[in-house]
């Protein structure tokens, strides 16, 4: 543990270290059941791949059911996550995968290497007084024309505590950013929103749910 990373990180690898297993367990692949989330990721996919073969960062993996998909797709994609556990177990279940321990706020990657990020629900856990940096660092990060898809449960910048979930007690913070609170925060590090996607919610009570794709300006721009 880093003792300069900031408090959310800590607590949010300590709860999904925690609930690791489980969490894997009761939510295999979140895609299987969404046929329109699933279609975006092709959408972005496709983007990526029509863009060059620089490779694809799965930001905030889990156990690697959307990297194995970006894979499954032809994209050349690795997966990265807070958890060192739910990492562990990415690569048990996906072996001929890459996956790595790292953090959103600083990516240990070099500057302009990456075709396109995708973080699917994983800006979930980031206060908005971090999402600053997180952005910077996706910018860094992405060559020039490269694509972030970013996905997240909408709400008016609000915030709940999760003090359980599957049996272990955790303290772990849900952030529901307002789409026009990410809007700004990705066009303010220099990624143009170019497609906007908002689902109702589901069944299952989850929120509206919106998917912003954002590109780093080209050289041929």
């Amino acid at each position: 543990m880093n003792a300069q990373e900031p408090d959310f990180i800590h607590t949010t690898r300590a709860s999904y270290d925690a609930m690791a297993s489980d969490y894997a367990a009761h939510l295999p692949d979140a895609l299987a059941t969404r046929p329109l989330d699933r279609a975006l990721v092709t959408a972005f996919g496709d983007l990526v791949r029509a863009n060059g073969p620089a490779p694809v960062a799965d930001l905030g993996c889990g156990h690697g059911h959307v990297t194995a998909r970006l894979h499954d797709l032809g994209v050349p994609v690795f997966g990265v996550d807070v958890s060192p556990r739910m990492v562990a177990l990415a690569r048990r279940t996906h072996p001929e995968l890459r996956f790595h321990v790292g953090t959103m706020t600083a990516l240990d990657l070099p500057p302009e290497t990456l075709g396109g990020i995708a973080a699917l629900y994983s800006i979930t856990h980031v206060p908005e007084e971090h999402l600053t940096t997180v952005f910077a660092e996706f910018h860094r990060v992405l060559a020039p024309g490269g694509h972030a898809l970013v996905a997240f449960e909408t709400g008016d910048d609000d915030e709940v505590r999760v003090t359980e979930r599957f049996g272990h007690e955790m303290a772990l913070d849900h952030y529901f950013h307002a789409p026009d609170t990410i809007m700004a925060h990705l066009m303010k590090a220099g990624l143009s929103v170019h497609a906007r996607t908002f689902l109702e919610p589901d069944a299952d009570g989850t929120r509206q749910r919106a998917f912003l794709l954002a590109r780093k300006q080209g050289d041929g721009d």
